[in-house]
């Protein structure tokens, strides 16, 4: 699997995606490591299996498994902390967010990258779950490190056009289920 083969499996009215899908890949604000990372967490975040396979295939060759196993972890922190910090900042009691969060958070610390990689991983899947709380911590703190807007923004696309490719593959497998099932 690859880009290429995920690229093969959108229908034609996703044409739009398989351009997208193509130029990001190449996407030149970003280096390999934090481009990698970005493809590889926003697949994880898409939770859709053939896309997450497709994305490690094309990018783990690229980079060193300490960074590939920096993403995962990006991406597996991430998956709590966006439903945990997305709770507090719907919930209509302002307590909940004085309260410490008391989860366990220490790949943050030591996340096996630089932190502005982790930072951005972490974006880019907070940008896929939806969290805006966890959005805009994230981004706050890419500006501080310098990190200039067009990068976040390519972050940014590459994980809205990760999770758009994981929805039309999930949609045309589903629609797929009952020509099946009716012809059996």
């Amino acid at each position: 699997m690859s880009i290429q083969n995920l690229k093969d499996q959108l229908p034609d009215y996703a044409r739009d995606l398989k351009l997208n899908l193509g130029s990001l890949a190449s996407e030149p604000a970003l280096n390999e490591d934090q481009k990698a990372g970005v493809f590889i967490a926003s697949a994880i975040a898409s939770r859709n299996p053939g896309v997450i396979a497709a994305i490690v295939a094309e990018f783990a060759p690229r980079v060193s498994a300490q960074t590939l196993a920096a993403a995962k972890a990006a991406a597996a922190v991430m998956a709590m902390n966006n439903v945990y910090y997305r709770f507090t900042h719907l919930v209509e009691n302002e307590e909940y967010a004085r309260l410490p969060a008391r989860l366990r958070m220490n790949v943050m610390a030591n996340p096996g990258t630089t932190k502005e990689n982790f930072e951005l991983w972490s974006l880019a899947v907070s940008a896929v779950n939806g969290c805006g709380k966890c959005v805009s911590a994230h981004e706050r703190v890419l500006r501080e490190t310098g990190m200039s807007t067009e990068r976040i923004q390519a972050a940014a696309r590459i994980a809205a056009v990760v999770h758009a490719v994981a929805v039309t593959l999930e949609t045309d497998a589903a629609a797929a289920q009952p020509a099946v099932a009716a012809a059996a």
